[in-house]
């Protein structure tokens, strides 16, 4: 190859190298700017996870576990009812069995009592704190949507034209205790059980919170007796609470302001 040749071959290669590194550039501020979705897929819109139907159950005490147990009563299959006092909730099967679930209740001055009908059932709820509750906690958001962080959890079933509700937590220690400002709460695996077993129309009987009878019940539950070894035992009657019937017609007195959680 002749100089002028090589000369020529060269300075071409030069304008090449000139022309590319010129259009980098150009071509890395168009992807820099081109759509996330071309390369991507599209993000999933939010949507809560469904939980095993014993999910969290190991953290609850064995009593406040779901579980059938004896329990006399002379409503029909498919009532629900509140044991308020003891925080349990009771969904009649029929032939004196009842499937238990532990709750928590309203704290001092926001039980009450009453008969209400289910009208209404929502997945993974919204949460609109009402007027009187914001009033009384001025921190509290307005809205919440529906999902693991909402305080209604993943299920609500509406009660009459109240504002209670019967829902789940996010807070599974609040279980077996009286700590809402009116409504039933369960941990969610439970409340997801329940929802799947009523439906609307149901009928859901609420007693009266009754301190004195708790008491009542806890002293006769554990009898002292004399065991052949000389040494002090304790037997548990096995349906001391459960056999209590509820009566029909429960009033629907209520105690202090209502709430949604």
């Amino acid at each position: 190859m002749s100089a002028n040749s090589r000369t020529r071959l060269c300075s071409a290669m030069a304008s090449l190298a000139m022309l590319a590194i010129s259009a980098a550039p150009a071509v890395a501020q168009a992807l820099s700017f081109a759509p996330v979705f071309r390369f991507e897929p599209a993000m999933p819109r939010y949507a809560p996870q469904e939980q095993s139907e014993d999910a969290g159950s190991e953290q609850l005490p064995a009593q406040l576990r779901r579980q059938v147990v004896p329990y006399q009563t002379t409503e029909a299959p498919g009532t629900i009812i509140i044991d308020t006092s003891h925080t349990f909730l009771y969904l009649t099967l029929g032939r004196g069995m009842a499937m238990r679930y532990g709750i928590g209740v309203g704290r001092q001055g926001f039980t009450w009592s009453g008969v209400e009908t289910i009208v209404r059932k929502s997945e993974w709820p919204d949460w609109i704190p009402p007027a009187e509750m914001v009033a009384r906690q001025p921190y509290l958001p307005r809205w919440v949507g529906g999902g693991p962080g909402n305080p209604l959890g993943a299920r609500a079933l509406y009660l009459g034209n109240t504002a209670y509700r019967i829902h789940g937590t996010n807070d599974p220690t609040s279980i077996g205790k009286h700590v809402s400002s009116g409504c039933i709460r369960l941990q969610n695996a439970d409340v997801i059980d329940l929802y799947n077993r009523v439906g609307i129309g149901a009928k859901v009987v609420v007693l009266a919170n009754d301190q004195r009878r708790v008491s009542l019940d806890e002293d006769n539950r554990i009898v002292l007796q004399q065991a052949p070894s000389g040494r002090m035992t304790a037997q548990i009657p096995v349906q001391a609470a459960e056999q209590r019937a509820p009566s029909r017609g429960v009033s629907a007195s209520r105690s202090g302001l209502s709430g949604l959680y």
